[in-house]
């Protein structure tokens, strides 16, 4: 067993990147994070266990996440017992560290569970629970010719429940402005069985077959109207249709596309792909082909940024990252960024920047953060949890909900009240002491709130700014 590890776990809903710092940081363990039965196998894999299966065929999930958050606590234990198990990674977890990513908006009760978890379960040495676009920063994604990430970003998380659009200044989330599309993988796959199952083959039961294609056959179109026409015209004869061959698991042989001029015997059978490959995707960038009553992608970029000081808003539009698996779909940042340059203003620079490996960029991005001298100082400590419970993790990481603000804020009137009965008892030879501050706390705000109109400052400037107000906000 390895000690003294720091463990880092992408907890995705659909797939869990897990690795140990130094050994995993190129080539992180994929892991998929459900309960699966196999009908075909007569068998339950847990986790890793899943690669063991030998018939995908009418198999059942059951997966810890439902619509975006942890609620299955049972399943998850299970997929966590696995990847820290001797088979997996062989981590003695009361003697490590651990990073993990949690959804965004996470519900405070459901927080309060991750904690307990992580410290009276697996009795970790310390933690942190970060969202995956925070970690953005720290990685390079948005890193230009060997300089740092810019102080500006907006970051595009497009994963298997949701997809949210996140901006961020200085490596802090700007929560007011964070969009969200009910659009994720996992609807698309739904939607793509759906139509299969009316036009060609029954393939309700068979989700991890219909999720093969749509990650082998699928693409973004750069003309919608134009590819929509193409198949209209001619179904079975244009440059977009693509047979896809099912897998045959008796005789070990996965799923493909069909090759040019390729003869097949009569035992094989087939799907056939035509406007599906990219009537599926396209409700990523029009939720309403399918009744669901939300902006676009594109223009939910637009929404967020406009939310944001608007000196600023040139650098998020030159600074936006792709990460999450829909976003490795061919043709899509083109498409997107091909669409934000109508919305943006004539002025701004527009760049769409994507990586390698979108699905595992997050993990990239935890890995050098894990690494800098500065994560001690993110992490909680068993003994910090110990002494003050789930209140110091609300202290230690950043969160949408402003619980410490809230407090602080309570606790400084409940001071003033105090301050004046006294003053009230004692008489009038005492200065009100909170005079100057309220002086000195106007001329911030004021400061603050310029900074939000367009003057000669400079982007720097207005970033100083803008965080001078947030932490009297």
């Amino acid at each position: 067993m390895k000690s003294s590890s720091i463990v880092i776990l992408d907890n995705g809903a659909s797939t869990i990147k897990a690795g140990l710092l130094g050994v995993h940081d190129n080539q992180p363990l994929i892991i998929p994070n459900a309960v699966v039965r196999s009908k075909g196998d007569n068998a339950t894999y847990i986790g890793h266990e899943l690669a063991k299966c030998r018939d995908y065929t009418s198999i059942r999930y059951r997966l810890p996440f439902e619509k975006g958050f942890l609620v299955d606590w049972d399943a998850q234990k299970a997929v966590w017992d696995g990847i820290f198990s001797s088979d997996v990674l062989g981590v003695n977890t009361s003697e490590a560290s651990l990073l993990i990513t949690e959804p965004y908006f996470n519900l405070p009760n459901i927080q309060d569970v991750y904690d307990q978890f992580v410290f009276e379960e697996y009795e970790f040495q310390s933690y942190c629970r970060c969202t995956p676009a925070s970690l953005v920063p720290h990685g390079r994604l948005l890193a230009h010719s060997g300089l740092a990430s810019p102080e500006c970003l907006l970051v595009i998380d497009s994963g298997f429940s949701f997809t949210h659009v996140v901006p961020m200044i200085n490596g802090a989330v700007v929560w007011e402005a964070v969009k969200r599309i009910d659009v994720g993988g996992k609807l698309m796959t739904n939607h793509l069985k759906e139509i299969i199952s009316f036009r060609q083959w029954n393939l309700m039961d068979e989700t991890h077959i219909v999720n093969e294609v749509k990650e082998a056959c699928c693409f973004v179109s750069d003309d919608f109207t134009r590819d929509l026409e193409a198949c209209r015209v001619q179904p079975t004869r244009n440059a977009i249709v693509q047979e896809y061959i099912f897998p045959d698991y008796s005789a070990n042989r996965p799923g493909r596309v069909r090759r040019a001029g390729e003869t097949l015997d009569d035992s094989r059978q087939t799907l056939i792909m035509n406007n599906e490959r990219f009537t599926v995707p396209e409700i990523l960038f029009h939720p309403t082909d399918i009744g669901l009553g939300q902006a676009g992608i594109s223009a939910t970029v637009a929404a967020s940024i406009s939310l944001l000081p608007e000196d600023l808003q040139g650098m998020f539009w030159a600074n936006i990252g792709l990460i999450g698996g829909n976003t490795a779909l061919p043709g899509f940042r083109q498409r997107l960024e091909s669409e934000l340059r109508s919305l943006a203003p004539i002025e701004c620079e527009v760049a769409v920047f994507s990586s390698e490996h979108p699905i595992l960029e997050a993990y990239y991005s935890a890995v050098a953060f894990a690494a800098r001298p500065e994560f001690a100082q993110c992490v909680v400590t068993k003994e910090e949890y110990q002494e003050s419970g789930s209140n110091a993790c609300r202290r230690k990481f950043r969160d949408w909900k402003p619980v410490e603000k809230e407090a602080t804020r309570s606790r400084e009137q409940g001071k003033g009240k105090g301050i004046e009965s006294q003053m009230d008892v004692e008489g009038d030879n005492i200065p009100p002491p909170t005079k100057k501050t309220l002086v000195a706390l106007e001329d911030i705000n004021d400061a603050a709130h310029h900074s939000i109109e367009k003057s000669h400052r400079s982007p720097e400037m207005n970033i100083v700014l803008w965080n001078t107000q947030q932490m009297y906000m």
